[in-house]
């Protein structure tokens, strides 16, 4: 992964997710859990304004996604 995600929302995160193939499987407080059939996480997206650099690297890492990918969501 190289390149810095361009900075979005916990929602924003939560629909790009969708789009690249993830459900959301419930919500727990200000978190939103996503599945994917057959992947080893499960995606915790908090519903912040803004997600931090650090979080979205860990989070698109576990989505087994490029930033490049990810940007383009």
């Amino acid at each position: 992964m190289s390149g810095r995600p361009r900075l979005c929302s916990g929602a924003e995160a939560v629909r790009k997710f969708k789009r690249a193939g993830w459900s959301v499987a419930r919500q727990a407080g200000s978190h939103v859990m996503m599945v994917k059939p057959q992947y080893l996480y499960t995606l915790s997206i908090p519903q912040h304004k803004e997600l931090g650099v650090g979080l979205l690297r860990k989070l698109i890492k576990q989505a087994q996604l490029t930033v490049e990918q990810f940007d383009e969501l």
